[in-house]
């Protein structure tokens, strides 16, 4: 279980309550004196009118006292606990004067006890017990004189001194019960503002958090230092994907495959059911990517995170208990509560993705579009110039696509760009970007290349496209342009490869031209070209010689 925290160990009850309630026993108490005054004969007091005196100096300053809390914040504490010995010092007086051991009114030294216990802690409430002691055991040997002191006790000393020590008896059993209670509801009480707290601290961690990998993070980390988690994985998807491993602490996941759940598997069973799992270990049979995860698993807690009635993931926490026993529920509610702040931070993780996506996206054919562009092509050629490095662009244009749409018709002519757009994705690395430049022109963004290879680039995009199977039979022209070589910013290098691309439009389409083969007095707008046939497959680059 976690430790409590200095932030955790400050005061369960507000000062200003404490003293206020304080103050209610205060004067119940001085009314119970007048009354006990006015009806009790056996009352016995050597003067009244030292009674009124005192018990009303006695109120007089609890009053000053609560004026003085409210003037000096600061100095609350300190006056409530100098009261409570002035609490102890005037009740241990009155038993005193009103009959010592016999006394009607002692019963307000165990009521001002139970109140201290409660009010302010099991520990106050005992230092006020020993204080209470010491004060009665002090007027008891006031009360025998000091004469007596040296001397033996008679009869009725000793029947006194025997209803003292009962007296102290049953007052301690009373701290030590009221105290005993006091202490169990100080540390559920401590510990539900510590959970709290802990909810409080996730919370703020999720509102920080721009991405699903951030939000699952959090949540692990989250668990892990509250609760004393051993090992935690997070898994989960947007829609009706696959999960992913989104998160994880103390797991080893190299090597590790993710795979589909099956329908025995805890995630099916904790997305489906909508309710928490508690699991004593993992079934290989049923669970082989969790077994993979979590070797050897016991004790798993498994909790789906559902978003308006919709489970997008679960976390699997393995709990740390003593052979026989059972986690908590507490902690088990915990982790529900953090697990449901969690998920609705995932949606709304999983929705800002979304949106992020469609406006870098293009919708009709999925690649990047020209605002992702501009932005993709402006970091790459930071990154070059920072690394001295090279950087190609590659135009391509689709071959007679206008004669294509008015043939056919703009459906199929969405289709070819789909078609199209899909395969240059398919044959670039991870690391390039394809985006739409603008109708049936495409771009792609090729770091790390320079001009030796981009024209191998150009020629695999070339042939690729030219062996796609569509309705009608697709080619593309593509101009080449490299940073630094071609262009010194990012403007000069679009306009370098919009030069290549002409000139292989000029040259007969279907083909690709680099930049630097292009006659520096070349136009720059694409003559008109016949109503005729794709020109045959050719090669206005280095590798057609």
């Amino acid at each position: 279980m976690a430790t409590v925290t200095p932030s955790t160990m400050q005061e369960l009850v507000p000062i200003a309550d404490r003293i206020r309630f304080m103050q209610l026993f205060r004067i119940v108490a001085g009314a119970f004196v007048l009354l006990a005054w006015i009806t009790l004969p056996d009352v016995r007091v050597a003067d009244p009118v030292q009674l009124l005196a005192v018990t009303g100096g006695y109120l007089g300053l609890s009053i000053v006292s609560e004026a003085a809390t409210r003037r000096l914040p600061m100095a609350g504490l300190t006056v409530f606990s100098s009261m409570l010995i002035v609490d102890a010092l005037y009740l241990g007086w009155l038993s005193y004067v009103s009959g010592g051991a016999a006394s009607p009114l002692r019963p307000l030294i165990l009521l001002h006890l139970i109140a201290v216990a409660l009010l302010a802690s099991f520990r106050t409430g005992l230092k006020i017990a020993l204080w209470h002691s010491t004060v009665l055991f002090a007027s008891y040997e006031i009360d025998r004189g000091i004469e007596a002191l040296s001397q033996p006790l008679d009869a009725a000393g000793m029947t006194e001194l025997r209803a003292q020590v009962a007296f102290v008896v049953v007052f301690w059993s009373v701290a030590i019960v009221t105290s005993t209670f006091a202490a169990m509801n100080e540390r559920e009480l401590r510990r539900r503002r510590y959970d709290l707290e802990a909810l409080a601290k996730l919370s703020a961690q999720l509102e920080r958090a721009e991405d699903p990998g951030d939000v699952a993070e959090a949540l692990v980390d989250a668990v892990v230092r509250e609760f004393g988690i051993e090992r935690a994985v997070v898994l989960g998807a947007p829609g009706e994907d696959e999960p992913s491993l989104l998160a994880h602490k103390g797991v080893d996941v190299t090597g590790i495959e993710p795979e589909a759940p099956g329908p025995r598997s805890l995630f099916s069973r904790a997305t489906e059911g909508h309710k928490t799992l508690l699991v004593s270990r993992l079934r290989a049979e049923d669970d082989p990517w969790l077994t993979a995860l979590l070797p050897d698993a016991r004790n798993l807690v498994v909790v789906p995170m559902s978003v308006e009635s919709r489970t997008r993931g679960v976390i699997v926490v393995e709990h740390a208990m003593r052979t026989g026993s059972r986690i908590e529920r507490r902690v088990v509610s915990m982790i529900e509560r953090f697990t449901s702040q969690a998920a609705l931070a995932l949606g709304g993780a999983w929705l800002l993705e979304q949106v992020r996506q469609m406006a870098t996206m293009d919708g009709l054919t999925g690649v990047a579009n020209r605002r992702s562009f501009d932005t993709i092509l402006t970091k790459e050629l930071a990154r070059a110039d920072r690394n001295r490095d090279r950087m190609s662009l590659v135009l391509c244009d689709i071959d007679f696509f206008k004669k294509l749409n008015d043939t056919l018709g703009h459906q199929a002519g969405d289709r070819v760009l789909v078609s199209v757009a899909g395969t240059l994705a398919r044959h670039v690395r991870a690391s390039d970007t394809v985006a739409r430049y603008g109708g049936e022109e495409f771009a792609v963004i090729v770091p790390g290349v320079g001009v030796a290879d981009s024209g191998a680039v150009a020629e695999k995009l070339r042939k690729a496209v030219e062996h796609l199977q569509t309705l009608v039979p697709v080619t593309i022209s593509l101009g080449v342009s490299t940073y630094p070589d071609d262009a010194a910013d990012g403007v000069g290098l679009i306009q370098a490869a919009d030069k290549a691309l002409y000139a292989s439009k000029r040259g007969g389409r279907n083909q690709y031209t680099v930049a630097s083969m292009v006659p520096p007095d070349a136009p720059v707008a694409e003559e008109e070209a016949p109503a005729a046939e794709p020109a045959p497959t050719a090669a206005n680059g280095p590798e057609a010689g």
